[in-house]
C-alpha cells in the first residue's frame, strides 16, 4: 500500500521506510503501568539504555484508513483477546548515518508526525521470540496526518500528546517526559543499525494504553502536528 502524506512546506511525501524502529518503556508512568499489568516480564525501573524493537512496513496505513482486528485471533481461544492503541511521536529520517553523534542527530531528521503503535498483546506476551509478531500485523501502524519538517518545529521534546478513544481522552502527556530524547535515541540506534532515508523511529508511548474493539475510532494528537484518526474494524 502506498501512503502519501502532506508536508508542512506544501509538498507531498511518500512513506516508504526500510525500517520502523521503536522505543519501548520510554515514559516513566508507562513503565509503572507495564509492571502492574505484567510483573513477570516488566520491572518498575528505568532502563539503562533505550529498549528497541521493530515493526515491519506492512503495518502502515494512512489517516482515516481502518485498523483491522484479524478474525483468526478467535481461533486461539484467548481468555481475553486484547489489541491495544499506543499514541506516539514519530521521527522520520532524511539523511543516512552510522555512529551519529548526539550533537549532529537533528541534521538527519526530515520531520515529525503522529503514529499509533497498535499492539496485539496476547502474541506480544506469549511469543517466545518476543514482540515481533504482536507489533507487525497488517494495519497496525497508522501514521499521519502531516509531516512537520524539522525546521518548522522548534522543540519536538516539548509537545503535548494525547490519545482519544471514541472522543474520550485515554492518554495524555508531553514529549518532555521521554526518558531518552531524540538525539540520544538516534545516536544509540545508529551505533547498532545504519539509519537510511525514510526510516521511521517511534519514540514510545505514555501511560494509558488500552484495548480496541471493532466500531471504535481512535485519535492520536500531537501538538503542532495534528490529529491522526482511524476507525477499527473486524476482519
Amino acid at each position: 500500500m502506498t501512503i502519501r502524506l502532506p508536508m508542512s512546506n506544501g509538498e507531498e511525501y511518500e512513506v516508504r521506510p526500510q525500517k520502523i524502529i521503536c522505543l519501548g518503556l520510554n515514559y516513566r508512568k508507562h513503565i509503572t503501568e507495564s509492571a502492574e499489568m505484567d510483573s513477570e516480564r516488566f520491572k518498575d525501573e528505568i532502563p539503562a539504555e533505550p529498549v528497541l524493537f521493530a515493526k515491519t512496513p506492512n503495518v502502515l496505513i494512512g489517516p482515516g484508513q481502518p485498523i483491522i482486528i484479524p478474525g483468526y485471533l478467535k481461533e486461539y481461544g484467548f481468555r481475553t483477546c486484547r489489541t491495544d492503541f499506543e499514541g506516539e511521536l514519530a521521527v522520520i529520517i532524511a539523511q543516512a548515518g552510522k555512529n551519529i553523534a548526539q550533537a549532529d542527530a537533528y541534521e538527519h531528521v526530515l520531520g515529525y508526525t503522529c503514529f499509533n503503535d497498535v499492539s496485539q498483546r496476547n502474541f506480544q506476551k506469549h511469543d517466545t521470540s518476543g514482540w515481533f509478531r504482536g507489533k507487525s500485523l497488517d494495519t497496525f501502524g497508522p501514521i499521519g496526518p502531516v509531516i512537520v519538517l524539522r525546521e518548522d518545529l522548534e522543540d519536538p521534546e516539548n509537545l503535548a500528546i494525547q490519545t482519544r478513544l471514541n472522543g474520550k481522552v485515554v492518554q495524555e502527556s508531553n514529549t518532555n517526559h521521554m526518558i531518552f530524547g531524540i538525539p540520544e535515541t538516534i545516536a544509540f540506534i545508529s551505533k547498532h543499525i545504519t539509519l537510511e532515508p525514510g526510516d521511521i523511529i517511534l519514540t514510545g508511548t505514555p501511560d494509558g494504553v488500552g484495548p480496541l474493539v471493532p466500531g471504535d475510532v481512535v485519535e492520536v494528537e500531537v501538538e503542532k502536528i495534528g490529529i491522526l484518526a482511524n476507525p477499527v474494524q473486524a476482519d
